[in-house]
């Protein structure tokens, strides 16, 4: 099962999704919690600005819920190859 978390609005990530004709959930996390929690939520940088933001990471679970990959900083190019990856062995 894939989940993506961002901290966009809800009704945002549901237009995304349909958009995109994305295949898994996308959940809204505007209070940035669980991006928190993974270690997720940092400083960025865009043309010479500092700002907060969700730094672009996936984490791999197994059944008990452990992490068995993460991937912080990964590009979206990379992310599903190296999902697909963790998964197979």
């Amino acid at each position: 099962m894939v989940i993506g978390v961002s901290p966009d609005a809800q009704k945002a990530l549901q237009d995304f999704r349909r958009k995109n004709d994305l295949p898994f959930v996308l959940l809204s996390d505007p209070d940035h919690h669980v991006a928190e929690m993974y270690g997720v939520w940092g400083e960025k940088k865009m043309y010479g600005k500092s700002y907060m933001g969700i730094i672009r990471s996936h984490f791999v679970l197994d059944e008990q819920g452990r992490i068995v990959d993460a991937q912080i900083k990964v590009s979206p190019e990379d992310s599903v190859r190296l999902a697909v990856a963790a998964v197979t062995g």
